[in-house]
């Protein structure tokens, strides 16, 4: 059982928004220290940072407006990183945060519904959500009518298709929050804090998406914890896990594009 959202979920909208604003850190300084949060929803944004970069209040509207394509009102603080968890990098690359990990190899289902929702999104790119279990298939999908859908879903003539009927969906319909479809970007893996809106250095970035390539590469589940200081995790340098990871976020376009699809692509 699988549930997936595509990156007009207002959810996704809020993790792109966080996602881009640490891609902009990235391109102040080679290892800034951010942590992001956004809540939006019915014409407001309100996003809060906790960053070594100080990112222009216009800079922010304009990437809120870019991503969320609509009319929105824009709410932004700054604040500086607390003084005590900023030392915890001087002179060395150490775990940002406490935390418990659980990679997991991504499964055929989880494959099937990932590629079943971009298609979707190919056809019809508005707020969407998509579940299977086994054989059985709902899709919501707004800006779409159940006749719409019945080419692309050919191969599953008995889904269930918006079950309410035409909706229009978005961030003036429901409201998008950071990290709030982990399950959607993460599959079965285990987390005890979020992937989104976050450096490198963040234990919830590096050390999930570490976990996630292990896990591929072996084929087996990886579980870590660490405590905010260690220099290494399950015997590996944090550092060496900060490089994968980073390498990483390069490899599917940073932040931002890591945040539309998460780790299950």
């Amino acid at each position: 059982m699988f549930e997936k959202v595509n990156p007009e979920h207002p959810d996704k909208i809020a993790d792109r928004i966080a996602g881009a604003l640490v891609d902009y850190a990235y391109t102040q300084e080679e290892n800034p220290k951010i942590a992001v949060e956004v809540l939006i929803g019915h014409n407001f944004c309100h996003v809060i940072t906790e960053t070594s970069v100080t990112i222009p209040k216009e800079f922010v509207t304009k990437t809120v407006k870019r991503i969320c394509k609509e009319s929105i009102i824009v709410d932004y603080l700054e604040c500086r990183q607390d003084k005590h968890l900023a030392k915890n990098q001087d002179g060395a690359v150490r775990c940002g945060d406490n935390g418990i990990f659980k990679g997991c190899p991504v499964t055929d289902e989880q494959n099937e519904l990932t590629d079943l929702a971009k298609r979707i999104y190919d056809r019809i790119p508005y707020d969407g959500k998509y579940i299977l279990d086994g054989e059985s298939l709902t899709v919501c999908q707004s800006h779409a009518a159940p006749n719409d859908m019945r080419e692309v879903l050919e191969e599953y003539p008995e889904a269930k298709i918006n079950p309410l009927g035409y909706w229009n969906g978005g961030v003036n319909v429901d409201t998008g929050a950071t990290n709030r479809k982990l399950g959607s970007d993460m599959g079965d893996a285990v987390t005890g804090g979020g992937l989104h809106g976050k450096d490198l250095s963040k234990a919830d970035v590096s050390v999930n998406i570490y976990a996630h390539i292990e896990a591929q590469r072996t084929g087996q589940e990886v579980k870590l914890r660490c405590s905010i200081g260690d220099t290494e995790v399950g015997g590996i340098p944090y550092e060496q896990i900060v490089k994968t990871a980073r390498e990483y976020v390069e490899s599917v376009g940073g932040f931002e594009k890591l945040a539309e699809w998460g780790l299950i692509r």
